[in-house]
């Protein structure tokens, strides 16, 4: 069966057979194959290919995801973990923020330790500056998942505070670079990505995200958890609404 996937990738990106076999060095027969044939490429090969054509490895060779190489890659990715969120030092927060060039997003309702811990707009306006594109979901204070939420925690006040958060992020809606929009969508997990690490704060029914334990991930080549959050994030970024 041939790999359309791959095919379709390489006519997006203006690519060739023997222009893909140049890039990546191997022949170009090679890469008919890969098309043709299914064939998987070396594992060196497969990462060359993915990263030229802007995609993870496992998108063009899914079966990647059953091998042990795949299972290996995504324990890789774990790089800490902390019982609550409470427990993540300051400094893990700031490094990350400092060292973002490209993409920062941020899927949470209220969100309101960044706000008073991290002066959110301040970093998004030097980060912006800097040319990083920001995307921040935020939860619709007028949405039911948002009240729901709020009455599980025991935090009736959570709308009025996913409110004071988007009108403290009115300075930032203007910023070149920067979008946010509202969700109503339940919030399995708070989302922190900065560019290809990210911080994964879980949620369970009637505990408080503070109080919730922190997955930090660094993306990894044939891993699979990175890409699952990252996948989750765009699925909620489409259904949400724009701020502004």
């Amino acid at each position: 069966m041939p790999n359309v996937r791959l095919r379709n990738a390489m006519t997006a990106a203006e690519i060739t057979s023997r222009g893909l076999a140049e890039a990546v060095g191997v022949d170009a027969k090679s890469v008919e194959r890969w098309i043709t044939k299914d064939r998987q490429p070396h594992p060196t090969t497969r990462i060359k290919v993915a990263k030229l054509l802007g995609f993870e490895e496992t998108y063009f060779w899914p079966a990647l995801l059953g091998s042990q190489g795949a299972s290996e890659a995504t324990r890789a990715e774990l790089v800490q973990f902390w019982a609550r969120r409470n427990d993540v030092p300051p400094d893990v927060w700031r490094s990350l923020i400092g060292q973002t060039r490209e993409r920062m997003e941020i899927l949470v309702y209220s969100g309101g330790f960044l706000v008073e811990s991290f002066n959110l707009v301040d970093v998004i306006r030097t980060k912006c500056a800097e040319g990083v594109t920001v995307r921040l979901l935020l939860g619709d204070p007028t949405s039911e998942a948002v009240r729901n939420r709020g009455l599980e925690e025991g935090l009736p006040t959570l709308p009025q505070r996913c409110r004071s958060t988007l009108e403290y992020l009115q300075e930032a809606v203007e910023l070149p670079l920067v979008s946010i929009r509202v969700h109503s969508t339940p919030l399995y997990a708070s989302q922190f990505r900065f560019d290809g690490s990210m911080l994964v704060n879980t949620h369970t029914y009637g505990s408080w995200a503070a109080r919730s334990p922190v997955h930090h991930l660094q993306r990894v080549s044939g891993g699979q958890l990175f890409t699952y959050y990252s996948d989750t994030f765009d699925r909620v970024w489409a259904t949400a609404k724009p701020v502004g």
